[in-house]
């Protein structure tokens, strides 16, 4: 190993490597004991100090690497500490301080949370012990090789040098850390070492005089005993296995076995030698280990690994399997966590997964905690169809009794999204993204119920996703454009203006409605910056029409704003410069904002509308009707227009007109007119619905009737028409 340089105030400002120090010093104090060195507890520290930085930084790597740590452990064996008691005390050691004393100082990354330093800790005892194990049984291995060709030269000496092959042959077979036995080629046990005596129970008549085939055991691998049949008949000179022993209390003996076959001087089969490894306490620690890896430490429950290992396991299987899953979120679990604490709210998973346990009770059923407040339950077998249902049922149901923690009583309530089908069809990444987007359609729906994964609902809701996640690059490659739908004059047919409406044309999906990307952009953000896209281009055109359209005034431009814009702090200063970069009159531009943006709003949200209508732009309230707003807000509102919505001129594409819509509109238009404000209809369709709504006062519309929304090229060919 070599030594750390040395670290001084300047280059350890957080104080690591002080730290590190205490931790290898603590380290070497446990281990130094029951280390077979000639080396100073000061120079076993010494050495200690690059494993520690090594574990500490494995502890904090982004991402989690714990394979670092299985070179710690065979650095140990390296070290000459190769007494499995120096591996238990350095596992305690790391279990009690490593966190402690090998944490983030500051410059360094966020330190993980407690429960993920945990499962971290754990996963690098599991590496550091396996390479432990890797290197004490490279070390033994080479050991019994040794014993091996000692044993071979010793007995091939034996005519020349009887008495003195004996006594080196003694002191090995004696004096051997591993367990050795001589059998003959019919099994019976001749000679067997002090040590292997002790390995089986410590008195030699309970091994000696044995044979070996009364040696087998249930978990003995089908093809152990073939090896020994083979090894005995002279057609292989050596075998290695795992294999486990009944010792004469009942306990069970896990060794590494290697038997080796004794030729006579002629070559012929005479004796086989058998060295065994005592590897119960490791196997042990393997078992330990791998539990604390694949369970939950909070809640006991198997853990996102153990579950997607059964997962695959389920979905591996042959024609006629089938599988369920219920994938559970706690219904308002968070406000928990922040109003009471992270303890009441771990208290409460606990008695969760307790609960949730109870409810997968039957053979193939399975429950795991994923994390946070997310649970799975899982089934197979040939009828799941109906079985987890059953089990989401049973889940529900038991969450429905309160749950006391710490003299409160709380009502648990979950959202499952459940997924059931044929084995091999499907991933198990895929199976639980399609119940996770199936739990959340739940969540939406109220909560405290299941639903069950619908494909033509996971594609959509896989494509919105999609498309979220593509909206900010669309707009940097320039992947909008927008068309334009005609306003006319109701009494005479002439152009007034046209309304903006902006389209994406996507690589895959083609051309993309604002209703299919809009609502995603309000979510995510995109919509200020993509409506500031929108306006510019708007108003651009705009002053194109101007320059080329001189019959009749300036053409108009409406612009729709959604509530996120409204409420954006640079709508004013934002359409201001893009005028003024224009050169266009505020006049021209309308912006059209939703009744249902302005239900309720209060003066600081109708403040830049204001500003806006008093430098001259007009505002007008669209799909005006659908909001349920007091009428009497229309004389508070910066409006100038009223956009009624299609749904009240619908029945006025064909006649007898219903006289019920007729004064329906007729009253709006007059209110709209006593309070000055000019009526646009959106939906014309027929020249029948347009007379009508012409008779009632309407005073501009737009819809298929004159035109279908397209490039700024139509406005342009209309008002030619027009002035012809």
């Amino acid at each position: 190993m070599t030594p750390p340089q040395a670290v001084g105030p300047q280059t350890d400002p957080d104080g690591l490597e002080d730290r590190l120090r205490r931790f290898a010093t603590i380290w070497s104090r446990a281990v130094f004991p029951v280390t077979a060195t000639s080396l100073t507890r000061a120079e076993v520290e010494e050495r200690l100090l690059p494993l520690a930085r090594t574990l500490s930084e494995s502890l904090h790597a982004h991402p989690f690497d714990p394979h670092a740590a299985q070179r710690v452990g065979a650095a140990l064996i390296d070290a000459h500490c190769t007494d499995p008691e120096a591996l238990s005390r350095t596992l305690g050691v790391i279990d009690a301080y490593l966190v402690l004393y090998c944490g983030s100082g500051p410059g360094q990354r966020p330190e993980p949370s407690a429960e993920e330093s945990r499962a971290r800790c754990a996963r690098l005892q599991h590496a550091l012990a396996a390479g432990f194990a890797g290197g004490l049984r490279e070390r033994t291995l080479a050991e019994q090789e040794a014993i091996a060709r000692s044993t071979l030269q010793a007995r091939s000496d034996a005519v020349n040098a009887l008495h003195a092959t004996e006594t080196r042959l003694r002191a090995v077979f004696e004096g051997a850390a591993i367990g050795i036995g001589i059998a003959d080629l019919e099994g019976n046990v001749l000679e067997v070492n002090e040590t292997l005596t002790r390995m089986f129970g410590g008195l030699e008549n309970h091994v000696r005089g044995k044979k070996v085939t009364e040696w087998a055991h249930p978990e003995d691998r089908p093809h152990v005993w073939q090896l020994h049949r083979e090894l005995i008949r002279g057609e292989r000179e050596h075998f290695r296995v795992e294999k486990p022993f009944f010792r004469n209390d009942g306990t069970v003996l896990w060794t590494n076995l290697t038997v080796s076959l004794l030729r006579d001087p002629e070559g012929r089969p005479q004796y086989q030698l058998a060295l065994l490894e005592d590897t119960t306490e490791r196997r042990l620690l393997n078992l330990r280990l791998r539990y604390e890896a694949t369970h939950d430490a909070l809640t006991g429950l198997p853990n996102r690994t153990l579950f997607f290992e059964r997962l695959e396991k389920a979905l591996a299987k042959g024609e006629g399997s089938r599988f369920g899953l219920c994938y559970l979120d706690l219904d308002g679990f968070k406000a928990i966590n922040d109003s009471l604490g992270h303890a009441t709210g771990d208290r409460l998973l606990v008695e969760v997964a307790d609960r949730l346990q109870s409810c997968a009770t039957a053979p193939g059923e399975m429950v795991a905690r994923l994390g946070g407040d997310e649970f799975v339950a899982l089934t197979t077998g040939p009828d799941t169809q109906h079985e987890v249902h059953e089990l989401a049922a049973r889940i529900l149901a038991a969450l429905a009794a309160p749950i006391r923690v710490d003299g409160r009583e709380f009502s648990v309530r979950g959202s499952i999204g459940i997924v059931e089908g044929p084995a091999g069809e499907r991933t198990p990444a895929e199976v639980l993204r399609s119940a996770d987007i199936t739990m959340y359609r739940a969540k939406s729906a109220g909560g405290n119920r299941c639903e069950t994964a619908d494909p033509e609902l996971d594609a959509r809701a896989i494509t919105s996703h999609g498309l979220t996640t593509a909206l900010p690059a669309a707009l940097e490659r320039g992947e909008f454009f927008i068309e334009y739908q005609p306003l006319v004059h109701m009494d005479d047919g002439s152009v007034h203006g046209a309304e903006a409406l902006v389209r994406w044309s996507h690589p895959q999906h083609g051309i993309l409605g604002p209703d299919q990307f809009i609502p995603l952009a309000e979510r995510t953000g995109l919509i200020v910056p993509l409506g500031r896209w929108v306006l510019q281009e708007a108003v651009r055109q705009a002053r194109y029409w101007q320059e080329h359209h001189t019959e009749g005034g300036p053409l108009r431009i409406n612009v729709n704003l959604s509530p996120a814009q409204l409420q954006h702090p640079g709508l004013v200063t934002d359409t201001v410069a893009v005028l003024e970069r224009s050169g266009l009159a505020p006049g021209v531009l309308c912006l059209e904002v939703t009744e249902s943006a302005l239900i309720g709003a209060d003066e600081t949200l109708l403040r830049p509308l204001r500003q806006l209508a008093e430098m001259g732009v007009d505002i007008a309230l669209d799909d005006f009707g659908t909001g349920y707003s007091n009428l009497a807000n229309l004389r508070r509102l910066p409006v100038s227009v009223l956009k009624l919505d299609r749904s009240f001129t619908q029945g006025m594409q064909q006649l007898p007109v219903d006289p019920v819509d007729l004064k329906i509109v007729e009253g709006i238009v007059s209110l709209a007119h006593s309070l000055e404000l000019a009526v646009t209809v959106e939906g014309v369709e027929t020249g029948a619905q347009a007379d009508r709504l012409r008779e009632l006062g309407c005073d501009t519309a737009q819809g298929w009737y004159y035109a279908r929304p397209g490039p700024p090229e139509l406005l342009h060919a209309l008002s030619l028409a027009d002035a012809i």
